[in-house]
């Protein structure tokens, strides 16, 4: 057959040929990573222009709150929290492990009340024993005080002598004297029996409960283990507002003077104040003067520790909880756009144009009639790079 007669030696591999140049190789390499370099540039290129046709505008704003109107009347603002003026922490004159406790957090207590009471069975036994000892002097008392006068008596026969005398007058005053003895250990018992009993020291409200029934307490916490206050009461009827005002600006704020509390717990609802105190001391690091801010109304919604705001007003205000409370907002956060009046509102990382309807005009704040809701963030100054939807970075 033909295949038979086949040159099998065309199938050889040619060996003869030299490997590649490497002139040739080092091209190949350069444009490889010229093409890598290309490809880096394109991808920031496509990255810049996406932040031109999207930009992100880098501008300092001012996070506004929307407000009352009755700023318009305030000469100073300032924050601070409601305190108890009269609040105690009360604890236990003695050492003990709690066997009752008859208050929660919330209950009303009276002067005097027992609120708390430790063991006293080791106490009661002193007490006992203390009254015991007393019986058994007293007992004592009525045959030193015979003995003494037959003494006496006989002297004056001359059928016994001075020693015998002034012996049965040393033991009569002995016994006296261990009858104060004793009536002085009942005395300390019956102090000691009281200290298991924890009062509270004034009408008030329990704030915390610090302790619970079976747990040691003590005086000052004077054990590793032991609780020192039982319960934390105030009497609310001593809340006050405590702010820190500036040393500048204490010159403005005089007692008596008239205030304006909102809580921020109920940014809706306002309370009338006055000045009640101005501490005559200075913080120095804060450079700041503490200033008490009395409630002439208040209701049960005011609480110890919660946070508020004060507006020292100019002129005496009075029904504020009537006043039809206004928003109002910066005048800088008004923007003409196509004939209409806008803000623009922080959503996320976006500002969105929010078509307003503004009422009065109050010094360097306009009110806000329609378009915005109270608690709202708005962009305080406007200017002319911000637009609808523009991506804005706050700068704090």
């Amino acid at each position: 057959m033909e295949s038979n007669n086949a040159d099998l030696s065309t199938l050889k591999i040619d060996r003869s040929k030299k490997n590649i140049n490497p002139e040739q190789k080092q091209k190949t390499i350069k444009l490889i990573f010229s093409s890598v370099i290309v490809l880096i540039l394109i991808i920031i290129i496509y990255y810049g222009w996406t932040k031109i046709t999207t930009p992100t505008i880098d501008v300092t704003t001012t996070v506004a709150t929307l407000q009352s109107s009755s700023q318009s009347n305030a000469i100073l603002t300032a924050s601070g929290y409601v305190v108890a003026q009269r609040k105690a922490a009360v604890a236990s004159k003695g050492m003990g492990r709690l066997v009752y406790l008859g208050v929660v957090e919330g209950d009303k207590v009276f002067t005097n009340q027992i609120i708390a009471r430790l063991e006293d069975n080791d106490i009661k036994a002193q007490l006992a024993q203390a009254q015991a000892n007393l019986k058994l002097v007293e007992a004592e008392l009525l045959d030193a005080e015979n003995n003494f006068n037959r003494q006496k008596q006989l002297l004056q026969t001359g059928s016994t002598s001075q020693m015998q005398v002034e012996a049965a007058e040393f033991r009569y005053k002995r016994v006296l004297a261990s009858i104060e003895l004793a009536k002085a250990q009942i005395l300390a018992a019956e102090v000691a029996l009281e200290n298991t009993l924890i009062r509270a020291p004034f009408n008030g409200t329990v704030l915390t409960k610090n302790a619970d029934v079976g747990e040691v307490v003590a005086p000052l916490g004077a054990g590793i283990n032991a609780k020192a206050a039982v319960v934390t009461i105030a009497d609310m009827n001593s809340l006050q507002v405590e702010a820190d005002v500036s040393e500048s600006n204490i010159e403005k704020i005089e007692v008596g003077q008239s205030c304006k509390i909102t809580l921020d717990a109920y940014p809706g609802h306002s309370y009338e104040g006055y000045v009640a105190k101005i501490v005559p001391t200075a913080d120095r690091g804060k450079a700041t003067v503490l200033v008490k801010i009395g409630f002439k109304h208040y209701d049960k919604k005011v609480l110890p520790e919660m946070s508020a705001k004060v507006l020292f007003m100019k002129d005496d205000v009075q029904n504020l909880n009537n006043e039809k409370s206004v928003l109002v907002i910066p005048k800088s956060a008004l923007a003409f756009r196509n004939g209409n009046k806008v803000v623009y509102k922080l959503f996320d990382d976006l500002a969105k144009e929010v078509i307003v309807q503004t009422g009065k005009e109050f010094d360097s704040y306009i009110e806000i009639i329609s378009g915005l809701e109270n608690g709202d963030i708005i962009i305080d100054k406007i200017t002319d790079e911000i637009k609808n939807n523009s991506k804005i970075k706050v700068s704090k």
